[in-house]
């Protein structure tokens, strides 16, 4: 099964469940699922800032395992970490691989391989 995250509680929710749930998961291989892409919203987008500890790791597996790791752009763009216009930016400040997008690109990016389920946390 391929699933989706999507991190949009307020707060640092991103850091605490991807920080000491997903990501040892998936460094480990026993997180059970394929993950096809995770999109960060609000505060929950600085876990991708250059030079943090859990969003290194994370690009690092995203890369290995062929995650797509996406920032909402106006969050992103309110947080310094994308440049540009809603709707066309990109990321400044940031972990390697890191996309900035809305929906529409979400959408677009999961196109060619879906998630059979999209979690929210």
């Amino acid at each position: 099964m391929r699933v989706a995250y999507l991190f949009s509680t307020t707060g640092h929710t991103a850091s605490s469940k991807v920080g000491r749930m997903i990501l040892p998961q998936l460094e480990s291989g026993k997180h059970g699922v394929e993950v096809a892409g995770m999109m960060f919203f609000d505060d929950n987008t600085y876990l991708l800032r250059a030079g943090d500890p859990h969003g290194e790791r994370l690009s690092r597996v995203a890369k290995e395992q062929g995650i797509l790791l996406m920032l909402c752009d106006q969050c992103a763009l309110e947080r310094g970490l994308a440049e540009g216009e809603p709707g066309s930016c990109r990321p400044v400040g940031t972990v390697e691989g890191v996309t900035v997008g809305c929906f529409p690109d979400l959408y677009g990016a999961l196109a060619a391989s879906p998630p059979d389920q999209v979690i929210t946390l």
